[in-house]
């Protein structure tokens, strides 16, 4: 990386951008670039408002979703700095509002580690009935008083599965480190937040209200559908500590100047420079070779290079934050179009910053060898491990697990529904390792490992991507949904024949 590269990236920024956005259809987006402490590249494109055409400025505002659970994460790590708890103290000797429960008594106690590594074992559904409420009852209408999270889970928070032995994504372990943050603080959560994280870093427009901070250069949330935009309702987000956030590409850039200079900016500072270290180390990796969960950071690497992240979604909103921290440089990418398009002009424009080579043309590898004589052993479904509420998003996502299979000459896989619906192609990257892979989907790539039992038989799929971290078993195939389909719609196709084929009889024969 030189500085020429980076002049030369930034004065093509604008085309890569615009062609991203022409090809996914979008309102608006904003992006920027941060080098150390200086922000090198600010723009907005498109529109906050389409019916007002009011344009897209490095001080819009957005509901930047999950990148919120980073700022969380930082809060209670002030407080971890003070002695006031250890990471593998069991949080329920500091919860004050509610406790988290397991149905085993014998179950191990969830800790501060598991909550900021997503592994407590609480899944994604509070209850029953937040299945037929707005966003699974994590958004409630501005109309209403946003219940505090001592009411939103007064039956408490149940762990479905021991702590420490799975990954899934918590938004309900997050909201409980804010609750967390604020019970020992002594502190109501958005005050602390105002006063120990965002004015010490400058911050100034960014806010968890839809405040005087925040509210009058909000951008309007936006699905394209039948070839036009659809605005999308406000909504309250109730997982305060997990999601609740409104910033500006401009504010952004000051968090992430502090996170690429250990704790500060120019501002001030909010962590130490070893904290903030720890917190961007491995503390849940299914393979080295894959995506690692830090404390609230995902932790990968572009060709070598660290890579610390964090995405956010919301109904009308995408965000990412992308930092290559030894490089010192960072990107983050809003916009206020439900798409996956900030994933690819972030990856995208960090590689290029860095003078790294385009991944989609990195694969196949033409230095490694193929091993299709091992394609028959991987083939076959593989689905996750007991526990419906943490597997939630592996059965609305991919509706269950994955099928690997060959076809056309080449190793593939699929989904039955969601993003890996449409077959894609398993790339080997390992020479030493032929049962490791990546995967493009979309101009966005992931990685996986398969893995032998102590048979030598592979039963075992580690997947780890901006979309999780996963493990998934071979099953038999009758588990697959997609088998069941496939048999009911035979089933079916096979029955109006059999009656076609009886009423032609039938006529004939009255003939």
């Amino acid at each position: 990386m030189s500085q020429q590269t980076i002049k030369r990236v930034l004065e093509r920024a604008d085309e890569m951008i615009i062609s991203a956005m022409n090809q996914d259809v979008l309102a608006g987006m904003a992006v920027g670039v941060i080098q150390g402490e200086k922000l090198i590249y600010s723009k907005g494109f498109g529109f906050a408002d389409v019916q007002q055409e009011k344009a897209i400025a490095t001080d819009t505002v957005f509901r930047i979703g999950s990148i919120s659970k980073t700022f969380t994460a930082i809060a209670l790590m002030q407080l971890w700095e003070q002695g006031k708890f250890q990471l593998d103290d069991p949080v329920n000797e500091y919860l004050k509002a509610y406790q988290i429960q397991h149905r085993d008594p014998n179950a191990p106690p969830v800790t501060f580690r598991h909550l900021l590594t997503h592994t407590s074992g609480i899944g994604e559904v509070r209850e029953f009935a937040d299945l037929f409420r707005p966003i699974l009852g994590l958004g409630a209408k501005p109309d209403k008083p946003i219940p505090t999270p001592t009411e939103y889970y007064a039956k408490g928070l149940t762990s479905e599965v021991y702590p420490g032995s799975k990954w899934a994504y918590g938004n309900h372990a997050f909201t409980t480190l804010g609750q967390l943050v604020e019970d020992i603080s002594a502190e109501p959560f958005n005050e602390y937040m105002l006063r120990h994280v965002f004015e010490p870093l400058g911050m100034t427009h960014t806010d968890y209200l839809l405040s005087d901070r925040v509210r009058e250069q909000l951008a309007q949330g936006y699905a394209f559908t039948q070839g036009k935009f659809k605005a999308i309702d406000y909504l309250e987000i109730v997982i305060t500590g997990a999601g609740s956030i409104f910033s500006s590409v401009n504010d952004m850039s000051k968090y992430v100047s502090a996170l690429l200079n250990g704790g500060s900016n120019a501002s001030g500072s909010i962590l130490k420079p070893e904290t903030l270290q720890l917190m961007m180390q491995p503390q849940y990796q299914l393979d080295e070779r894959l995506t690692a969960m830090g404390l609230s950071f995902f932790l990968d690497r572009f060709d070598g290079h660290p890579i610390v992240s964090h995405g956010g979604g919301w109904p009308g909103f995408v965000s990412l934050m992308l930092i290559a921290p030894d490089d010192g440089l960072g990107v983050v990418v809003f916009t206020n179009t439900s798409t996956l398009a900030p994933y690819r002009v972030a990856e995208d424009l960090l590689r290029q910053l860095l003078d790294l080579p385009e991944k989609a043309k990195q694969l196949p590898r033409p230095d490694i060898l193929a091993s299709p004589h091992l394609w028959s052993q991987l083939c076959g479904f593989y689905a996750p491990e007991k526990g419906l509420n943490t597997n939630f998003r592996i059965w609305t996502g991919l509706g269950g697990g994955v099928e690997v299979f060959v076809k056309d000459n080449r190793l593939q896989m699929r989904s039955l529904i969601g993003w890996l619906s449409k077959p894609i192609s398993l790339y080997p990257i390992d020479a030493a390792d032929p049962l490791a892979f990546q995967a493009l989907q979309d101009k966005v790539t992931f990685s996986l490992v398969f893995k032998r039992n102590a048979a030598g038989d592979i039963n075992r799929l580690d997947m780890g991507s901006y979309y999780g971290l996963c493990t998934l078993f071979k099953r038999p195939q009758h588990q697959s949904l997609r088998f069941w389909l496939t048999m009911i719609l035979g089933g079916l196709a096979v029955g109006i024949l059999i009656y076609l084929c009886s009423s032609v009889f039938i006529c004939g024969s009255k003939s």
